[in-house]
């Protein structure tokens, strides 16, 4: 078990925290800001116990160096709004110097201040010590509620928990506790949706998955590598070439380990990548020279649903067309429907499925929505992630 911000004693003292605020920006103007709601939880959390509270992030990726494109000086804005309080901000390039070290000094309990862009040093993404070491000099103790950079061993992430007494924040204790017990002691029957354009992006994930799971089930770009090593053809339709070897065998390793696999019955096709090229539905063995694969077709989003509908865990990642198109968007929103109307454990695991969890409206209606998607999908993997490593242990000193 990892200590969380609730098993250490805050009141009065300059806490740092990690958060995860790599936001989507468009001239410099956040465009979601779900990153940023995510943490408030734990801020706020500290703010009423009156602890002098030091955020740091990273936001996109300045290569190491200060680009103001990177800025968090937006995040700083919009926090302060969510708050209802101001948010303290040094932009210096450096990101810690003097004037930001007098600044945490001078910090009231109850305030807050924001550290400029991590990645603006380049020593942040090496785990460099002096880079750790001036981070930590800010703080007291470390909260890393940051599960979206948790597979990062970073300075900001690893690095400072080498200096301080270090705990989890709620972000991070609630996405270990949900795709925690998904893995460790799910409800049966256990079902993981794998979606996306690769199997070898999701080979790890879905060769763990296979040891737990009752059903595994394929869409997305993946599904036409599953269709040719059946043997089908698959026209124009996306082909992950290197790794269809991969995909037979996750069809007989399902088979072996008594997992029931299931692959799209029914594609809908088009001659172009377009939203609006023609659509036609053809079964899977029968897909034209011409034609590439969109979408998942109806037969096959009533077979999915039904067996959504009698699952107890259900862990999601990767949409099962190109759901940005709206004409190829009917699969994802019909999966996630069925997710939706589920009442056991629904975990959607960050990226493109959380992506569209939210554009179709029906975020609050799953269980879980994962914050990380690189994070996830190593957590699923089976994989120690640093971040989470680096959290002191309840039975520690």
């Amino acid at each position: 078990m990892k200590k969380t911000v609730k098993d250490i004693d805050i009141e009065g003292k300059q806490v740092l925290v990690r958060c995860d605020f790599n936001v989507p920006m468009h001239d410099s103007v956040i465009t979601e800001d779900t990153r940023i709601k995510a943490a408030l939880s734990t801020i706020n959390y500290l703010i009423e116990n009156r602890a002098k509270v030091i955020l740091m992030s990273h936001l996109g990726r300045p290569e190491g160096k200060p680009d103001m494109k990177y800025t968090l000086k937006p995040v700083a804005e919009r926090l302060g709004v969510l708050l209802g309080k101001e948010v303290e901000f040094i932009s210096v390039p450096e990101v810690v110097n003097d004037e930001v070290k007098k600044a945490a000094e001078e910090l009231n309990d109850g305030d807050v201040m924001l550290l400029e862009n991590v990645r603006f040093r380049p020593e942040e993404t090496k785990n460099e010590f002096k880079f750790s070491e001036m981070l930590a000099s800010l703080g007291e103790i470390f909260v890393n509620d940051a599960f979206g950079t948790a597979h990062r061993a970073h300075c900001s992430t690893v690095g400072v928990a080498g200096y301080l007494p270090t705990v989890a924040g709620f972000l991070i204790e609630k996405e270990v506790k949900f795709l925690g017990q998904a893995l460790e002691r799910p409800r049966k029957p256990f079902i993981a949706i794998m979606g996306g354009a690769k199997v070898g992006d999701k080979i790890k994930v879905m060769e763990n998955l296979l040891k737990k799971v009752d059903v595994l089930i394929i869409g997305g770009g993946m599904a036409y590598t599953f269709f040719k090593a059946r043997g089908y053809e698959i026209g124009k339709s996306i082909l992950d070439a290197d790794n269809v070897d991969l995909a037979t065998h996750i069809m007989k390793a399902a088979d072996e380990k008594g997992v029931e696999l299931l692959i799209p019955e029914d594609t809908v096709c088009a001659k172009e990548f377009s939203n609006n090229s023609e659509r036609t539905v053809f079964d899977n063995d029968s897909i034209p020279p011409d034609m590439m694969g969109m979408d998942i077709g109806p037969k096959t989003i009533a077979i999915y649903s039904k067996k959504i509908a009698d699952a107890r865990t259900i862990v999601w990642n990767g949409p099962m067309g190109v759901f940005e198109m709206p004409n190829f968007a009917a699969g994802t929103e019909k999966i996630a429907e069925a997710l939706a109307e589920n009442k056991g454990i629904t975990i959607i695991g960050g990226g493109d499925s959380a992506a569209a969890v939210e554009k179709f409206g029906l975020a609050d209606k799953m269980m879980h929505i994962s914050t990380g998607g690189g994070a996830s999908l190593e957590f699923l993997e089976g994989k120690v992630l640093p971040g989470i490593a680096a959290i002191d242990n309840i039975d520690s000193n």
